[in-house]
């Protein structure tokens, strides 16, 4: 089993992640920013994975911090867990609709950290959660599980389904790149990173 513990704990926030990346099991997650915990348990179903959280942080100052520690910790844990990468996909990529909105999400386990991002959200807030921490939560995860990462909102209208049609993607196209379908580190160098 591809399962991995991870904890940060700063002057600002406490986090504690456990993954399994091959059972799909019930997820607890528990940050303080209730739709957060919504995409992240979103993610994690399509992901085909099991997820626990357990997060808090300053949101007094606001959910900046949190969110972006969720995203390091998540991208720890996730690297972690894959180990050497013997046998994984490596690349994975979806395009997932929700409603009105369509997202395009594709990565490469590479072992280099890259983030591109395009979207743009209507709104500036959903519930308590600042949808611009979108961004960073992804910048974040990808920086420190070593993936390149690759976001696009083709279109929308509605700010909740754009970030859910986000998640959802990234979750697929994640399920995919940790799959196990060959023999070996893929990649002609014989080493990722």
């Amino acid at each position: 089993m591809r399962e991995a513990l991870f904890e940060r704990t700063t002057n600002e926030t406490a986090v504690k992640i456990k993954i399994s990346l091959d059972e799909k099991g019930r997820n607890e997650i528990k940050t303080g920013i209730g739709f957060l915990d919504h995409m992240l348990d979103l993610f994690a179903f399509r992901a085909g994975m099991t997820l626990s959280i357990s997060g808090r942080g300053d949101l007094e100052v606001d959910g900046h911090h949190i969110t972006e520690d969720v995203g390091i910790a998540l991208g720890k844990a996730i690297a972690t867990a894959l180990g050497d990468k013997d046998g994984i996909s490596r690349y994975g990529e979806a395009a997932i609709p929700m409603d009105e909105s369509l997202a395009r999400c594709v990565m490469d386990l590479s072992g280099r950290p890259y983030l591109v991002f395009h979207a743009e959200f209507p709104n500036q807030r959903v519930g308590e959660f600042e949808t611009e921490l979108t961004e960073e939560f992804f910048r974040a995860l990808a920086s420190h599980c070593g993936m390149t990462l690759h976001i696009h909102v083709v279109y929308g209208k509605n700010t909740h389904h754009m970030i859910e049609a986000i998640f959802k993607a990234f979750g697929c196209a994640l399920k995919q790149a940790v799959s196990l379908t060959c023999a070996g580190v893929p990649s002609t160098k014989g080493v990722l990173g």
